[in-house]
C-alpha cells in the first residue's frame, strides 16, 4: 500500500498567551510599531480588520522605502512580509471565527484533527486565493481545458513561453513515444505534450502538492495512463532513456532562503550543473533537450550569467541546435509594482541535442 505524501501546508500555531487584538476602533500606529517588534496582533472581529491592517502597512512602508527598483521592490516585499506575518487570526473546526470571512475547503481538508489554532493572515490570504483557484479552474491559451492547481504548486500567470512551446511542439518532427518533463508543477508542459500526442510523459516535481494536485486532476482519466508521476529532485526515479527532455527551470538566481514554492521561481548555484549531467545520461543520441527560459535575471541586473549559455560554452555536453524567443507582453496596467524592465524581457526556447557523431556510454536501465 502506498503512504500517502505529506503536503506542504502552513504550520498550525498555538499560542497559549492572550495576544494583542486589532480591530477597527484600535490605533494603527502603536498596532505597527507592535509588529515591528515582533509581538503577534489577532484580528478577533471582522475579516476586513485584518485587510484594513494590511493596507495600513502598506501606506506605512512607503513612507520609508521608495519601491522603485528592482532591489527596492525586493526589499519591500520583505519588509511587509515579515511585518503581516505577525497579523493572525483563529480557526475553529475548518472555520475563520472572524464575521464577513471567506469559506476556505482547504481548512477542513488539511486540518481535519486540529479543531482550534492560529494562522497568520498572509497564510489565510494564500489558502482563500489557492481555494478560489483550485474550485473554479483557470484558463490557459495553449490548452483546451481549464486547470485546476493544487494548493501550494506553482502555475503560470503570463503564456508567452507557453505559446512558443506550443508553436515549438506543432512543428516538431521526432519520435513521441516518451518525453520527461522535469518540474512538473501544475501540469502544464505535460497537459501540451500529450495534446500534441506524446504517448506517454514522465513527470517529475520536488513539490509533493504538484504530485497529489495533478493525481486529484487526473483521477481516473486516460491521461492518468499517459502521464505518470514521480516525487523527486530534477529525474527523480525515472532512469530511462528518452526522445525528449522539457525543463521550465526558476529564471531567478537564489537571494534567500526558498520554501517549496519559491523553488519553482529561483535557482540553486548548482541546479543547472546538476540537470545537464543528469540529462546527458537519459537523452537517447538523436534526442532533444528543450529549456524555457528569459532574460530576467539579466536585465533586472540580479545575475550576469546566463546558465544555459555557460553550460553551451563551457559543459561540454550539448549543443545548440536553434533558439527561439518572444518579447513578453508589457505589465497589466492594475498591478502595483513598477515593472519598467517588463518593455526589454523575452522568453526563450533553447533546442539542444548531443554533440554529432557522440554516443552515450551508459546503457538505458530498466
Amino acid at each position: 500500500m502506498t503512504t500517502p505524501l505529506k503536503i506542504n501546508k502552513p504550520e498550525p500555531i498555538v499560542v497559549e498567551k492572550k495576544l494583542i487584538s486589532f480591530n477597527k476602533k484600535t490605533e494603527v500606529l502603536p498596532t505597527i510599531k507592535a509588529l515591528e517588534q515582533g509581538k503577534m496582533i489577532l484580528i478577533n472581529e471582522f475579516y476586513g480588520d485584518g485587510l484594513t491592517l494590511l493596507l495600513e502597512i502598506h501606506k506605512y512602508l512607503k513612507k520609508k522605502i521608495r519601491n522603485t527598483t528592482f532591489q527596492e521592490q525586493h526589499d519591500y516585499r520583505d519588509k511587509y512580509r515579515k511585518l503581516s506575518n505577525n497579523i493572525v487570526v483563529e480557526v475553529i473546526s475548518g472555520n475563520l471565527t472572524l464575521k464577513k470571512a471567506p469559506s476556505i475547503g482547504w481548512l477542513e481538508e488539511f486540518y481535519p484533527k486540529n479543531n482550534h489554532f492560529l494562522l497568520t493572515l498572509p497564510q489565510i490570504q494564500g489558502l482563500n486565493s489557492a481555494w478560489q483557484w483550485y474550485k473554479n479552474g483557470i484558463s490557459i491559451p495553449v490548452l483546451r481545458n481549464k486547470i485546476h492547481p493544487y494548493y501550494g504548486t506553482y502555475f503560470p500567470t503570463r503564456f508567452e513561453h507557453l505559446t512558443l512551446f506550443d508553436t515549438w511542439l506543432k512543428h516538431y518532427k521526432g519520435s513521441k513515444k516518451t518525453a520527461i518533463d522535469v518540474g512538473v508543477g501544475c501540469g502544464v508542459l505535460s497537459l501540451q505534450m500529450v495534446q500534441h500526442g506524446f504517448q506517454k510523459v514522465f513527470a517529475t516535481d520536488i513539490n509533493p502538492n504538484a504530485i497529489v494536485g495533478l493525481t486529484k486532476y487526473m483521477g481516473t482519466t486516460k491521461l492518468s495512463r499517459k502521464i505518470d508521476l514521480n516525487l523527486g529532485n530534477l529525474f527523480g526515479a525515472f532512469e530511462k532513456q528518452t526522445e525528449l527532455i522539457v525543463f521550465n527551470p526558476p529564471w531567478l538566481p537564489q537571494s534567500h532562503k526558498l520554501g517549496s514554492i519559491d523553488q519553482a521561481i529561483y535557482y540553486t548555484d548548482t541546479l543547472f550543473v546538476d540537470f545537464f549531467t543528469q540529462a546527458k545520461k537519459r537523452l537517447t543520441p538523436d534526442g532533444k533537450l528543450v529549456l524555457i527560459f528569459s532574460n530576467l535575471a539579466q536585465i533586472t541586473n540580479t545575475s550576469t550569467l546566463h546558465p544555459i549559455e555557460n553550460e553551451l560554452a563551457h559543459g561540454n555536453r550539448f549543443i545548440l541546435e536553434k533558439k527561439y524567443t518572444k518579447s513578453v507582453k508589457p505589465a497589466s496596467n492594475k498591478t502595483k509594482r513598477d515593472q519598467h524592465w517588463r518593455s526589454l524581457e523575452t522568453v526563450e526556447l533553447w533546442i539542444l541535442t548531443h554533440p554529432e557523431g557522440y554516443t552515450l556510454q551508459t546503457n538505458p536501465t530498466n
